[in-house]
């Protein structure tokens, strides 16, 4: 953790903050082992912070005792419990609870105890200065495996190369947003939804906080590497062309390859009089030809699905149950993505009297 706080914005410094009445979204899944002791140590971190406070557990269709252990401490806790239809995924969840979040401020964090409570008076502190988002930097990966870590590196060079929006490496999802900043996410129409880089578009004045990771109190990590690939995917054809202008480029390349090719063969044939056997270049030429274009085919289809998806308008997320015991009051906030079951038909236009 940082010894000294980043100093506040010039434009803001003069600008008091109103109040803190802080929600805490809480995304979960199969996290019941960890819910007993997190939840109430966070109710704890953050009542010393804040005049309101909430704690907004969305349950991404969790198949251990979450909805047990979650009814029972909503009993004791200032708890706003969204139990999802299924599981949506970790983004649809995070999404679902910024919509049924009411303070003026939101807090992401996940359940895991992985994200230090103690840095959350960091945060408070910094967004009382006048920052919009403060988010939560992994300072330290030594403890990661090395494939991970050079993956990681890899995977933001891509999304930040050639891209108008930067994305802070390493950064995750622990952080402080304004409401003005969760409501301008809410604002964001998508399904595909990569919230890291959502995070980024929306801009508003940031600043990051280095933290080291704690240990997992208890259960494992639903992210294993296929779904760690699975969103790295979703990140890199959600925000940027560039797979397809690699496969461009390597289409280019190919094409030099053959003309290069085809003239070597013209001089060895017509100049040198030394004709050459064609079979089974003609064979590797059309096996690796079809290889490149069924890729490209393919890449170009991931780009064609996503705006499939898109079109199709369907709800991000299906609210099972909606257990509000918040004391924090509503406020006017922009209009959020309506689970499909609580969506009513538009009203129709009456018919004009006949003559």
């Amino acid at each position: 953790m940082p010894d000294t706080l980043p100093p506040a914005p010039p434009s803001t410094r003069t600008a008091p903050r109103p109040p803190l009445r802080l929600s805490c979204v809480v995304p979960a899944y199969n996290e019941a082992s960890n819910l007993e002791a997190f939840l109430p140590a966070l109710y704890e971190t953050v009542r010393a912070l804040s005049i309101e406070c909430e704690i907004v557990l969305v349950n991404d269709g969790s198949k251990d005792t979450t909805d047990e252990v979650a009814q029972r401490l909503g009993r004791q806790l200032p708890l706003h419990y969204i139990q999802l239809a299924r599981n949506f995924g970790k983004e649809a969840a995070m999404t679902a609870g910024l919509d049924y979040a009411r303070g003026n401020a939101v807090l992401l964090i996940d359940a895991d105890f992985q994200h230090p409570l103690p840095l959350i008076a960091e945060m408070v502190q910094l967004w009382q200065g006048g920052y919009d988002m403060v988010y939560g930097v992994i300072a330290d990966r030594a403890g990661e495996a090395k494939a991970k870590r050079w993956g990681t590196w890899l995977f933001y060079y891509l999304m930040n190369r050639d891209n108008a929006v930067h994305i802070p490496e390493n950064a995750g999802d622990f952080r402080l947003m304004d409401r003005k900043v969760v409501d301008a996410l809410r604002q964001l129409p998508e399904r595909n939804r990569f919230m890291k880089g959502l995070y980024a578009w929306v801009g508003f004045k940031s600043v990051a906080l280095p933290f080291v990771p704690d240990s997992r109190r208890s259960g494992q990590s639903s992210f294993n590497f296929h779904r760690l690939f699975a969103l790295a995917f979703q990140g890199l054809t959600s925000f940027t062309t560039l797979p397809l202008r690699i496969w461009s480029l390597v289409g280019f390349c190919i094409s030099v390859m053959a003309i290069l090719y085809g003239i070597y063969i013209t001089v060895e044939t017509i100049v040198l009089d030394n004709p050459i056997d064609g079979w089974p270049t003609l064979a590797a030429g059309l096996m690796l030809f079809s290889g490149v274009q069924l890729m490209s085919i393919g890449m170009l289809g991931e780009y064609i699905g996503r705006i499939y998806d898109e079109v199709k308008r369907r709800p991000l997320y299906i609210v099972a149950n909606n257990d509000d015991r918040s004391p924090v009051s509503s406020e006017p906030v922009a209009t959020p993505h309506v689970p499909a079951s609580a969506t009513a038909p538009a009203p129709v236009a009456p018919m004009p009297p006949e003559s």
